[in-house]
């Protein structure tokens, strides 16, 4: 088996033409032959005896030609594409350009990486917000520490209030007739959380533990049940407890109880020390977002569809992975969020896009720089991708090859030269804290 030819077609596609010699076509059809004869019957042979020519002669001697191409395909293009400068970034598409005494000439067709441009990526001008840390910013990390700590304690001594979360029974009435799905029993409401529609927990609000009573409200004109849309509802209602989220006090014990610091104070300054970082990395983060942007803007060429579509399904494989590592899969997710596989696609097929043409345009000007990963780098990744998956070097190295590390590390160098090179300008900027 040899590589007879290969051009490029069309934008991106090549095409190869294989040699396959008669024995390695013949050593396949005998192959064949030998899995299939045990099926075969013919008159005067047990079962599976009949001999090769036979079999040819009542059925053609095409008759085992289709099984014994699939058989040698594999190998055949396997080593063809050992020639291929190219990077092939599709799957093949095979066909027969001829059959004769001296074998087979097997054409495949794929697309290839393509050769892109890029030009004026040193310098590219970005802002970096300068984010500041304020007052309501730390009151906002301490409200959520409290949060965290909080206790949940009965009430009995007062009427309901909002923030307080009730235990109630219900049923939904419209002009006097029950509804289906207008009805529980020991159901859960936090009052002002907003969780029924409009008027319904307002009115929750003063009413003491067995309180029994009627609320009063009109489903809006846009509810999702079109039976009760615009309808006006009453619900008989029951209060069975009251209680109330207990925060603690914010002192020097708290401090001293979620932190391992002895005074308030300073537990404040470290958590404006780590606003403060993560406002730095929130900035550093923009900045390389608008610099990825800028790449692709300066990106030129033409990029085979199936590298976005390629790309598209490693998304939605990651994406499943992370699923399954919380206990969930796809179908299960479709389910819940009545989406498919379609739906998840075009959701993903965006940054995808963005992926396929970030990777283009740094391996463009990684290639252009002349950048460059030594064996000690390659060596030091490798450790790290050991300690970040827990796993033995050795198993990474089986699984991910020391050129597609190397690529990585040459992108990875590429974005430091491009942020190294670019021209930022700070800009005062409040961040929202989240």
């Amino acid at each position: 088996m040899s590589l007879k030819s290969q051009e490029i077609i069309a934008a991106n596609q090549k095409k190869i033409t294989i040699d396959v010699d008669r024995a390695t076509f013949e050593k396949a059809i005998n192959k064949t032959y030998k899995a299939a004869s045990k099926n075969i019957t013919i008159p005067g042979f047990r079962k599976g005896k009949a001999p090769r020519a036979l079999v040819e002669k009542m059925y053609g001697k095409e008759v085992f030609y289709e099984d014994a191409i699939n058989e040698i395909i594999p190998e055949a293009y396997a080593e063809a594409v050992k020639e291929v400068p190219e990077t092939i970034v599709s799957r093949p598409e095979f066909d027969i350009e001829s059959i004769d005494d001296n074998g087979v000439v097997l054409v495949a067709t794929f697309f290839v990486k393509p050769e892109v441009e890029i030009k004026d990526y040193m310098g590219i001008a970005v802002e970096r917000p300068i984010l500041t840390v304020s007052d309501e910013d730390i009151e906002n990390e301490l409200k959520k520490v409290q949060n965290r700590n909080s206790r949940m304690i009965e009430i009995t001594d007062r009427a309901a209030q909002n923030e307080d979360v009730v235990t109630i029974d219900f049923e939904g009435f419209v002009d006097g007739v029950a509804f289906d799905g207008g009805k529980a029993e020991g159901h859960s409401l936090k009052l002002g959380s907003g969780q029924f529609i409009p008027g319904f927990e307002d009115q929750i609000v003063g009413k003491n533990i067995g309180d029994e009573f009627d609320v009063n409200v009109t489903f809006p004109a846009d509810y999702h049940a079109e039976n009760l849309a615009g309808k006006e509802a009453t619900f008989k209602c029951k209060l069975h407890a009251i209680k109330f989220n207990e925060l603690p006090e914010l002192d020097d014990e708290f401090a001293k109880d979620v932190s391992e610091f002895d005074t308030l104070d300073e537990y404040k300054a470290d958590i404006k020390a780590h606003l403060e970082e993560e406002n730095k990395k929130h900035a550093d983060a923009h900045v390389d977002e608008e610099l990825i942007k800028a790449l692709i803007e300066k990106l030129e060429g033409e990029i085979p569809e199936c590298m976005f579509e390629n790309e598209t399904e490693n998304f939605v494989r990651d994406y499943d992975n992370r699923l399954r590592m919380n206990g969930l899969d796809l179908k299960t997710y479709f389910q819940y969020t009545g989406m498919d596989l379609d739906t998840l696609r075009k959701q993903m097929r965006p940054d995808a896009e963005r992926q396929v043409k970030t990777r283009l345009a740094l391996e463009k000007i990684a290639a252009l720089e002349g950048i460059a990963v030594s064996e000690e780098e390659i060596a030091e990744e490798y450790k790290r991708l050991a300690e970040m998956y827990g796993m033995e070097e050795d198993k990474i190295k089986e699984v991910v090859e020391a050129d597609a590390v190397s690529e990585d590390l040459k992108v990875k160098k590429a974005v430091e030269l491009v942020r190294e090179k670019a021209v930022i300008t700070e800009v005062e900027h409040k961040h929202d804290a989240e």
